[in-house]
């Protein structure tokens, strides 16, 4: 129930970034996106100190894996997203977004409820499997077929080899993907 429940929070908050970078105009979104990376630094700082803090505490600490930084993969995620709008145009950035956000979040629910034929690091080939179907499905809602395709292997690939956290990786190497082959836009 934790890890859904972390899951469906990632997932959310993903595509809550990636609809703020799609609607709002490019200096907005990287505004909200640098001060909401500031103030989760912030929070997180609090919370290592020592502070309760009321709601975020509870949140962290139902749902936040055992780590020293709290927080971390959301920290992350906003790292990636905001590297992704600053540097990228944003139907570049968009469908980097969404891949983490749908693939992290699908390819682990899935994982954790059919998965038997383990891959690398406890991950399962029926999440990662999940996990490429359903991105590319969202996927073609901002690029054509074959673009998606190719995204969401890409994408599924990094989530369960990656050595760094895909947080980290998946937005940035898409965004990167996306712009040496541009016909995938």
């Amino acid at each position: 129930m934790q890890e859904l429940a972390r899951k469906l929070i990632h997932m959310i908050f993903g595509l809550g970034i990636a609809g703020i970078v799609l609607v709002l105009d490019h200096g907005t979104a990287t505004v909200l996106l640098a001060g909401g990376l500031l103030i989760g630094i912030i929070l997180s700082d609090l919370i290592l100190r020592g502070y309760t803090l009321p709601v975020f505490s509870e949140i962290v600490n139902y749902v936040d894996r055992c780590d020293p930084m709290p927080g971390k993969g959301a920290l992350y995620f906003a790292i990636s997203a905001l590297a992704c709008v600053v540097l990228f145009p944003v139907p570049v950035a968009v469908p980097a977004l969404v891949s983490l956000a749908v693939l992290d979040g699908v390819a682990t629910i899935a994982g954790i409820r059919f998965g038997r034929t383990r891959i690398y690091n406890g991950k399962s080939a029926e999440g990662a499997a999940s996990g490429i179907v359903v991105t590319f499905l969202v996927l073609l809602l901002f690029l054509p077929v074959y673009g998606a395709l190719i995204v969401a292997l890409v994408a599924g690939i990094l989530e369960m080899f990656s050595p760094v956290d895909d947080n980290l990786v998946i937005p940035v190497s898409i965004c990167i993907l996306l712009t040496v082959i541009p016909m995938l836009v």
